[in-house]
C-alpha cells in the first residue's frame, strides 16, 4: 500500500513553499532577524493568511477548512524549507486544536471562529504543563490567573493567549487585559518569537473541559510536536539541497569537492538519515486524527527522532560548506538554529521519549 501526500496535499505544499520563496527571500529574513524592518514580516503574514492557514483545522460550521493534520503538517513543512518568519504553529495548530478538544459549545463558537476569521492571534504557552522553568508558575481563583509562565510562542503578535497550569487546566486572556506584562526573550532563532508572561490577577476564560481531563492539552501538544518535526523536516531537507549545489559549484584542487568520495558520504548518509523521516512525520499526523491509540506514541517518536537526524544534518551541512557554512554571506545558520530550537521547544527528545515510554504502560 502507498502511503504518502494526496494531490492535494502536494498542491497546498508548493503553493505555501512558492509564496514564501517569493515574498520571504534570505535578505528580507536578515531584516526580520535583525529588526530592522518589522513591517516585512507583517505582509508576509498577510499574505501568507490569504492562503487560509487560519481556518485550516477549524470545521466548516466555525467557517475554517475542516481539513487533517496531515494538510498541517506539509504546510509546517514549507515553512521551515524557506525558515517562513510568520506565527503559525501556536495559533493556527495548537490554539485550535486544544480549543477543539477542551473547550465547551458557547467557547467554540466564540475563539473559533474569531481565530478563522483573522479577527484574533493566540499565543501558546504551555510550559508549565510540559516542565516549569526558573520558578515560574500559574494559579488560578475566583476566575483571575496570577504567576508567570516561560516560552509563550507567538507572544508578541498575538491578541490573546492561551496559557496552562501543570494540572494541564488551559486558560484564555487577553493580551491587553492588566496585569498582563510581556518580557521578550531571546533566542538563536531570530525568525521567531518567545516571551515570559507575568499575571497579576488577570481575568482569564477556563476552558470548561481541561479541568476534567488533561487529554485536551496533551490533544494539543502531540499537534505542535508533530508540526516541529515537520519544520525541522522541512529546514533539514533544505541545508541538504544547498550543500549538494555548494559541492556541486565549489571547486578545489581543479575539481568539484562534490567528486571527492568524503564529501559524496556526507551528503549521502544526510539523504538516508531523512529520508525515513517524511514517511514518520506523515504518518504521525495521520494518527493524530484517525488512529487515537497511537496518536501520543507517534507524536513523541517523530518529534524526538526528527530532532536527532535534524542535527546531524544542520551538523554536516554546514561542514560540507567548510568556512563559508559559518558565515551570514549564505545564511546558512537561520535554518542550523531553527532546527537546534525546534528540538527543544515542546519538550526536548530525552523528555518526549520518556512520556513516549509513560504512554505504554
Amino acid at each position: 500500500m502507498y502511503f504518502g501526500l494526496s494531490e492535494e496535499q502536494s498542491f497546498f505544499k508548493d503553493n505555501v513553499k512558492k509564496y514564501l520563496e517569493d515574498n520571504a527571500s534570505l535578505d528580507q529574513i536578515r531584516k526580520i532577524a535583525s529588526n530592522d524592518e518589522t513591517s516585512i514580516g507583517k505582509e508576509i503574514h498577510q499574505g501568507f493568511l490569504n492562503l487560509g492557514v487560519n481556518g485550516l483545522l477549524i470545521p466548516e460550521e466555525f467557517g475554517g477548512l475542516g481539513l487533517d493534520l496531515l494538510f498541517a503538517a506539509v504546510v509546517s513543512e514549507s515553512l521551515g524549507a524557506c525558515v517562513g518568519p510568520v506565527p503559525y504553529i501556536a495559533p493556527y495548530v495548537m490554539a485550535p486544536t486544544a480549543i477543539m478538544a477542551g473547550g465547551s459549545p458557547t467557547q467554540k463558537e466564540n475563539y473559533l471562529t474569531k481565530i478563522a476569521s483573522n479577527e484574533i492571534l493566540v499565543g501558546v504557552g504551555f510550559s508549565e504543563f510540559i516542565g516549569s522553568r526558573n520558578d515560574a508558575g500559574l494559579t488560578f481563583a475566583d476566575g483571575v490567573l496570577k504567576g508567570r509562565t516561560m516560552f509563550v510562542m507567538d507572544a508578541q503578535v498575538a491578541t490573546h493567549f492561551l496559557l496552562a497550569d501543570k494540572l494541564g487546566q488551559m486558560f484564555m486572556l487577553d493580551a491587553k487585559a492588566p496585569g498582563v506584562e510581556i518580557i521578550n526573550l531571546t533566542t538563536v532563532d531570530k525568525t521567531r518569537q518567545y516571551a515570559e508572561i507575568i499575571c497579576k490577577d488577570v481575568p482569564a476564560d477556563l476552558l470548561e473541559l481541561s479541568s476534567l481531563s488533561t487529554d485536551p492539552i496533551s490533544r494539543s501538544i502531540d499537534a505542535g510536536r508533530i508540526m516541529l518535526a515537520a519544520d525541522t523536516l522541512g529546514a533539514s531537507q533544505a541545508m541538504i539541497d544547498q550543500a549538494v549545489d555548494y559541492a556541486k559549484e565549489r571547486k578545489q584542487f581543479g575539481r568539484a569537492i562534490g567528486s571527492f568520495q568524503a564529501v559524496k558520504h556526507m551528503c549521502a548518509e544526510m539523504v538516508a538519515d531523512l529520508e525515513p523521516c517524511y514517511a514518520l512525520v506523515w504518518h504521525a499526523a495521520h494518527c493524530h486524527d484517525s488512529s487515537p491509540d497511537e496518536a501520543k506514541l507517534m507524536a513523541c517518536h517523530a518529534k524526538a527522532h526528527v530532532s536527532e537526524m535534524g542535527k546531524g544534518i544542520a551538523k554536516k551541512a554546514t561542514e560540507v560548506h567548510g568556512g563559508m557554512g559559518f558565515t551570514d554571506l549564505l545564511g546558512l545558520h537561520y535554518w542550523f538554529k531553527r532546527i537546534g530550537v525546534n528540538r527543544q521547544m515542546l519538550g526536548s527528545p530525552e523528555l518526549v521519549r520518556e512520556e513516549a515510554m509513560q504512554s505504554q504502560l
